[in-house]
């Protein structure tokens, strides 16, 4: 099958290649996934598990994106909930080969149903976004209607998640970004806009909860503006700093097929919007995930027309 592999962790994105790799057999409890569309986060390529494996041993070369969908076309010994023929969504195994390339193996527990009105682009979009989102937000974040989100990278994949989903459960959501980055955070729902490289992000005044994907200075900062008993809820690891009278979160997102199944509801009944930027075939993924300009919105590799 066709596949883009990583061998060298300091070459970065750069050092994605496209070659040919042995199609995945299913173990026990598998299901195997023929990928029509998967999705990439590039920090993937500064994580451990993306070049060992549990027990530490050197796994490379690897095959890295975690989100996808496509459709189970062979299971291992004992496994449930799914079926062959069946239309899927999912996030795999940080420790194991990913879903850039033409077909994955991946635990069934791991997967979602994803309905027939549903394209497997926008299927693709949403299991790290939207999770990500989620599980900040009401998982860890605990947040309630009536109070106030300060949303990071309102534009970005993430961040246009959290915009959404927050408004959606009653909060008001002040969103930042850059200056080009306004006008979308707004169309996601967000009632504010900071621009973080000319507005004063201390005029905020005191929030709720702020769900950060920035770190360093931001989010020391931003820690300054949680309310007593509010919490900041990070995606980038470890915080150096806590607000005074709250908590700090950071936290790695987990597969959830109940989870999956209600961000997949909200997007077929139009409560949430997904934040695509750029579709690549699987030949010109290398080039697409290396862009020479800034995107916003998640880039989408399709496997299959």
């Amino acid at each position: 099958m066709k596949a883009i592999v990583v061998t060298d962790e300091a070459a970065g994105t750069p050092g994605m290649t496209l070659t040919e790799r042995p199609e995945p057999t299913a173990t026990i409890n598998d299901a195997i996934v023929r990928v029509h569309a998967s999705g990439f986060v590039p920090t993937e390529l500064t994580w451990p598990s993306t070049w060992t494996d549990r027990r530490g041993r050197d796994r490379r070369p690897s095959i890295p994106g975690h989100e996808l969908a496509g459709v189970v076309t062979a299971l291992g010994y004992g496994t449930t909930g799914v079926t062959v023929g069946q239309r899927v969504l999912g996030l795999a195994d940080w420790y194991r080969d990913g879903s850039l390339a033409e077909f994955v193996a991946i635990e069934a527990r791991n997967l979602a149903p994803l309905p027939g009105d549903v394209d497997f682009t926008v299927g693709a979009s949403l299991p790290i976004s939207g999770l990500t989102a989620w599980q900040g937000l009401f998982d860890h974040g605990r947040l309630q209607a009536g109070q106030s989100i300060l949303a990071h990278g309102a534009a970005g994949a993430v961040g246009s998640m959290v915009t959404q989903l927050a408004r959606e459960a009653g909060a008001y959501v002040i969103g930042t970004g850059r200056a080009a980055d306004r006008r979308q955070a707004l169309d996601f729902g967000a009632h504010e806009f900071v621009d973080l490289d000319n507005d004063a992000l201390e005029d905020v005044g005191g929030v709720d909860l702020v769900f950060d994907v920035i770190g360093g200075d931001i989010q020391k900062r931003s820690a300054r503006l949680i309310r007593t008993g509010g919490t900041l809820v990070t995606v980038v690891g470890p915080t150096e700093v806590r607000p005074a009278d709250g908590l700090t979160i950071d936290f790695v997102v987990e597969s959830d097929r109940t989870q999956l199944r209600e961000i997949v509801q909200r997007v077929r009944d139009g409560r949430l919007r997904t934040n695509i930027g750029a579709v690549a075939t699987l030949d010109d993924a290398v080039a697409a995930l290396n862009p020479t300009e800034r995107r916003t919105g998640k880039t989408i590799v399709r496997t299959q027309p």
